[in-house]
């Protein structure tokens, strides 16, 4: 019973409640709609004064004289040397007339990009890798790995400072299938000039990779040893000519007379030598008993 009480009670407080948020709602509708004009009934508003505006004068624009441009005429040029802009590298048809593979590339053949560095050690990686290289530099090596590639096939590298086409080799491929290799340029510690240098292989006429780097600096430029100017030799003095005597007369050669040849000798015998003579032996003398 305690708890059927209870449920009523809480039922009737609901029903309660929702009757009393309809009543307001209901009293909020009609204030909303007629409590002003009911309120301005008992509460008639003091009239206020509106304010008119005030006319206000605009300035008007005056147009300055404009300057009339005289048109000087500049001499153009017949001939306009424009550079043409290649985004994608290509083969100069130098170099194309130097293949000699008959070879046709991979398509799927790939390379690494390029390591740059001032050499290389037994596992094929760059010494001294980087992309800005400070002068004096003797070489620079460019390091990549590929794959799939196909011997016989021709195969390019070209070396470019600001643009302009420094060294480039081409030949038939002979490196197999895949590894690791490197190229390199090497023209002396003179030639290093700065600027932006650019590196690109390709495989036939298709570009495969390309590397950038920066070289810095002046290079080293060796002095030439002035050469010991020549000491001109003193001038010779003329030798006269001999004079040539008048040859003699030739004499008649002496005839030899053939001189009397002597006989042989007659040879000497040797002389008979006289033989020893004997020499008697001493008798035996009978002895007496």
């Amino acid at each position: 019973m305690l708890y059927f009480r209870l449920r009523q009670e809480r039922v009737a407080s609901g029903w309660r409640n929702i009757g009393l948020a309809i009543v307001l709602s209901g009293l909020a509708f009609i204030l909303i709609n007629w409590g002003e004009p009911v309120a301005y009934t008992y509460f008639p508003p003091s009239p206020t004064i509106t304010l008119s505006p005030t006319p206000s004068i605009s300035p008007t624009i005056t147009l300055s004289p404009t300057i009339t441009l005289t048109a000087t005429i500049t001499d153009t040029p017949s001939v306009t040397d424009t550079p043409t802009i290649t985004p994608t590298p290509f083969i100069p048809a130098a170099i194309e007339a130097d293949f000699i593979a008959e070879v046709t590339p991979n398509p799927d053949a790939i390379f690494s990009p390029l390591t740059f560095g001032r050499g290389i050690d037994n596992d094929y990686q760059a010494v001294n890798p980087g992309t800005v290289f400070s002068n004096p530099i003797r070489r620079i090596v460019a390091v990549y790995s590929y794959d799939k590639m196909q011997d016989g096939v021709q195969w390019s590298v070209l070396w470019y400072r600001n643009g302009e086409l420094l060294h480039y080799e081409t030949a038939p491929w002979s490196g197999g299938t895949g590894g690791y290799g490197f190229v390199e340029l090497d023209p002396g510690e003179a030639a290093w000039l700065p600027g932006d240098y650019e590196v690109q292989v390709f495989i036939g006429l298709e570009w495969i990779v390309v590397g950038r780097f920066v070289v810095e600096g002046e290079p080293n430029t060796a002095t030439p040893t002035p050469a010991p100017s020549a000491t001109n030799p003193p001038p010779a003095t003329q030798i006269p000519s001999p004079t040539r005597f008048p040859s003699a007369t030739p004499q008649p050669t002496l005839t030899r007379v053939p001189s009397n040849t002597a006989g042989p000798t007659s040879t000497r015998f040797p002389s008979r030598t006289p033989l020893p003579t004997d020499t008697k032996w001493p008798t035996v003398t009978p002895v007496s008993p």
